[in-house]
């Protein structure tokens, strides 16, 4: 019996999906996982989702679905959190393509489910930013989630949309969040937390970060991302929610835009019409600056006197915890030195690693 899941924004939702599946369907459980082949500039600095030409070693699931094994691997300067995923997790990651836009996506996705025949298809949202309208002033990357909430939208299959972690994606307020979602599937718990807990220790996702972290009881304010967003870890945390598919393509302007789409240039340009922006667009800038930043060594004597004066002014903030990707982009390192600034720290000060997010004292 086989479980397909649509990680709908790719990075740490292909995490949380793995997540969920043990959860919901048992540890035993090894669900397709399909996702976006789409990691932040801190691993993957050239912009944008990568598509199978920009990898060795797929394997062909479907005319259009590719598999990513272990042993791939992603073809310089690109990189990938997927064969990592793979090699760790016991699932199989497909390959979303989003190059012949909404019009392909729902290809492989038919194609999918013709080859698995799957007892039961969910697209999860960690955050729930794919309920957003498109207009909101916090929204920041609802490319990736539209597309295939409009892709699953059209294959001619039962799909449940699960919204994990209200909030926790820093897209839409919790309360906003709150307010739309349908009834309470789950809440993870610190057991359920588990199977990905090695994963979550390189990985370099925040939001499913913070949803492991709230699974195990963490509660306060995390402070994440490079513009340094406050997000509350509440009880509302670690739940998994239903939300009727057809209301989330009503409320969803951009998916609905998107329907008919067959390029992601087609796709990026409804982005700027309903959104102002593309998140694509953004990365492209930030990727260009980045590349004139002159490279800064990891001393520990500096970070940790850095560090020292982040946490004081966190503290005034109200803040309690923050992720390892907020502090390399607050100490002005490279995504290249986040690992080696995380085993430093926890070594150095490990009473303040409340895995995966580190306390502020």
């Amino acid at each position: 019996m086989t479980r397909l899941i649509v990680a709908a924004g790719g990075g740490g939702d292909a995490v949380a999906a793995a997540m969920l599946d043990a959860a919901l369907y048992g540890a035993d459980d090894q669900a397709v996982i399909l996702t976006y082949a789409w990691d932040r500039l801190l691993v993957d600095p050239v912009p944008g989702p990568r598509g199978p030409a920009d990898f060795t070693g797929l394997e062909p699931l479907t005319p259009s679905v590719w598999s990513v094994p272990a042993e791939a691997c992603p073809i310089a300067p690109a990189g990938s959190t997927l064969p990592r995923l793979a090699a760790e997790l016991p699932h199989t990651f497909a390959l979303i393509d989003p190059r012949h836009g909404v019009d392909g996506v729902t290809r492989q996705l038919e194609e999918l489910i013709a080859l698995l025949e799957p007892s039961s298809i969910d697209l999860l949202d960690v955050g729930g930013d794919i309920l957003a309208r498109g207009d909101e002033p916090t929204l920041k990357s609802p490319l990736a989630d539209a597309l295939t909430l409009a892709a699953c939208c059209q294959v001619n299959a039962p799909v449940r949309l699960l919204v994990a972690g209200p909030g926790l994606d820093g897209e839409l307020p919790l309360d906003e969040v709150r307010s739309l979602l349908g009834p309470l599937v789950h809440t993870f718990t610190a057991e359920d937390a588990e199977p990905v807990g090695s994963v979550l220790e390189w990985h370099p996702s925040e939001a499913t970060g913070m949803l492991a972290a709230t699974a195990r009881g963490i509660r306060g304010i995390c402070e994440v991302r490079d513009a340094g967003l406050p997000i509350p870890l509440t009880d509302a945390g670690p739940t998994v929610h239903e939300v009727d598919l057809d209301d989330a393509l009503n409320r969803n302007e951009l998916a609905r835009a998107i329907l008919s789409t067959t390029t992601l240039d087609e796709v990026e340009a409804h982005s700027r019409e309903v959104c102002g922006y593309s998140e694509i667009d953004y990365e492209r800038n930030k990727a260009a600056w980045l590349k004139h930043q002159p490279a800064v060594k990891l001393d520990p004597e500096t970070v940790l006197s850095e560090l020292d004066a982040f946490e004081g002014e966190a503290r005034s903030r109200g803040v309690t915890h923050t992720t390892f990707r907020h502090l390399t982009e607050v100490l002005n390192l490279s995504g290249m030195q986040r690992d080696d600034l995380r085993q430093m720290l926890i070594n150095r000060r490990p009473e303040r690693f409340a895995a995966p997010l580190w306390r502020i004292a």
